[in-house]
């Protein structure tokens, strides 16, 4: 129960209307309910019944609405046509707690008008342990906004909800449910299966790594280059290419041919024809050498009766073939020179073949060299990793370790609480949950789960705490279902009124069964503080942090 620095009158209408509701749905009774029972503002069932001078009932809160305003009209007094001034004026101080007609209805015999809820009680009891607490009782999902049970609430947003978010099995991460069979695509961590040896649950990140290990996975053999078709495994590829020497031999020296014939075709179109041409010029020569050899020995006897212009003739005869011969010997000189550059090219191209097969051998070597330096540092990379992930999970468990209690006592420290609450009332982070604490070293294992800006019934109203039970390593030594009492407290930071509640657990629930998931569904009080205490100045807020206590009763412990 909240301590108060200041308290109203037990009967005023400002603490009777504190919770702000209406008046009881008509259904929870299990009779028909007379009308002598009913709020004339809300027609549900009179909830703290307040009676006005005119004789009329109605809600606490009702008529505090009514009247927040000023004094008004009595509606029903109008309705009955017997409104009389000033008795027919509805005004909050007239009006006063008709205690009679609520022990009346606190004792009418009550249901649950929740679907599928067999509780049954008085009207009291109803308002006591049931209502608000109802496990059939629906509330819209918090992602899609479909109403769903309580009860059900749990499972509809782990396996049913549209816009729910999950972690990725494989790899842990969180995706919107549209979004994961798009992320299977790419995950890091989703299994693979060998198309070549049929091994099963490989990483996608290491599926490249299986198969340049794997013995099935088939290889061209290294000889495709220059036409050799075959395909084997690895395991049998050096097998096929020690039997395939010669052919690969041969393979390579038609190869190498073909390479000459292309170096061959960038001589001269022309080269071997004007050799051939010159040729013939010598042979033409020599034969009319041999023609005119008679001639001039014939000449030079009968010189002395020739004429002038038969010497002149002979002469101008003789410097022409001089002529053509000298350009017949320069001719072939050219073809000579071209032919020995020719051979220089040749021998070239052949020097540049070798040099470029070794910078291939060589540059396949360094590139094997740098694959596995790669392997190294993807497998260094990979070690490192699983090394952060341990150091971090180190930290973890000696955090926890750090906060950790084992006598029933837990005092839990809030810091950012401005940030947090700010969190909360965008739904980005609606709950928070403590460290782990202990009634005893080898006891009960429980935590705390606080909505900074309410949950359910105390949703934007109030700040809800719930206790929650968690499995532990030595749950199978301890008594079950959990007994024991637990007392919640909002820390006055200056120790004098601190906001209490507290509560037994019911031994029916499933919330203090023995655990079979990690933690059970949590139970608490959702209506624990309200957020106006934490709004202005207060004495449970300061330096922007605050500090909740549990306090589970050891007795029979």
């Amino acid at each position: 129960m909240a301590a108060r620095s200041e308290r109203s009158p037990p009967n005023s209408l400002e603490s009777q209307a504190a919770g702000n509701q209406s008046g009881f749905p008509k259904e929870i009774l299990a009779a028909k309910v007379e009308g002598k029972y009913l709020c004339f503002e809300c027609h549900g069932i009179l909830r703290k019944p307040f009676q006005a001078q005119c004789g009329h009932r109605y809600c606490a809160s009702c008529l505090k609405r009514i009247v927040s305003t000023g004094p008004q009209k009595c509606a029903a007094c109008i309705q009955e046509d017997i409104y009389e001034e000033p008795l027919s004026l509805l005004d909050a101080s007239s009006a006063f707690p008709d205690n009679a007609a609520r022990r009346e209805v606190e004792n009418l015999p009550a249901v649950c008008n929740n679907e599928s809820c067999t509780w049954k009680g008085t009207v009291k009891e109803y308002e006591a342990d049931h209502e608000g607490r109802c496990e059939y009782t629906l509330r819209p999902c918090e992602a899609c906004s479909k109403m769903v049970r309580q009860l059900d609430l749990p499972r509809h947003l782990e396996r049913e909800c549209p816009e729910r978010n999950l972690n990725c099995k494989f790899c842990k991460s969180l995706f919107h449910h549209k979004d994961i069979k798009a992320h299977d695509e790419i995950c890091s961590k989703f299994p693979l299966t060998c198309e070549w040896c049929g091994k099963k649950k490989i990483p996608r990140e290491k599926y490249s790594d299986h198969i340049r290990t794997c013995g099935k996975v088939k290889f061209p053999c290294r000889f495709n280059v220059i036409g050799c078709e075959i395909t084997a495994e690895k395991e049998k590829l050096a097998e096929h290419e020690n039997l395939c020497v010669v052919d690969h031999m041969q393979m390579m020296l038609q190869h190498v041919m073909g390479i000459k014939t292309a170096v061959e075709s960038l001589q001269p179109l022309h080269l071997q024809q004007a050799r051939l041409k010159v040729n013939q010029l010598f042979t033409s020569i020599r034969e009319m050498e041999e023609t005119l050899g008679p001639l001039r020995s014939i000449g030079l006897g009968e010189r002395g009766s020739s004429s002038p212009g038969e010497d002149l003739g002979k002469r101008y005869l003789s410097e022409s073939l001089e002529d053509v011969q000298k350009r017949c010997v320069s001719l072939k000189h050219k073809a000579e020179t071209f032919e020995n550059i020719v051979c220089v090219l040749n021998r070239e191209v052949e020097r540049a073949s070798v040099s470029m097969a070794a910078y291939e051998q060589q540059h396949k070597l360094d590139q094997e060299k740098i694959e596995a330096l790669q392997a190294k540092v993807r497998q260094m990379e990979r070690a490192t990793a699983l090394k952060d992930l341990s150091i971090a999970e180190l930290e973890l468990k000696l955090q926890a370790l750090e906060h950790s209690t084992d006598n029933g006592i837990f005092i839990w420290k809030i810091s950012d609480f401005s940030r947090r609450r700010q969190e909360a009332k965008t739904q980005r982070s609606p709950a928070i949950f403590s460290p782990a604490f202990y009634t005893s070293k080898y006891g009960y294992k429980m935590c705390l789960r606080v909505y900074l800006n309410g949950d359910g019934v105390g949703r934007g109203t109030h700040m809800s705490l719930f206790f929650v039970i968690m499995r532990g390593n030595y749950d199978g030594l301890l008594r079950w279902p959990f007994k024991q009492k637990v007392t919640l407290l909002l820390m006055d930071q200056t120790n004098r009124e601190h906001i209490i509640d507290a509560f037994r657990p019911d031994i029916n629930s499933s919330s203090f069964q023995r655990p079979v998931t990690e933690m059970n569904i949590a139970s608490g009080c959702p209506l624990f503080c309200p957020l106006s205490k934490l709004d202005s100045k207060n004495n449970y807020s300061r330096e922007d942090c605050i500090f909740i206590k549990a306090i589970v009763d050891l007795t029979d412990l």
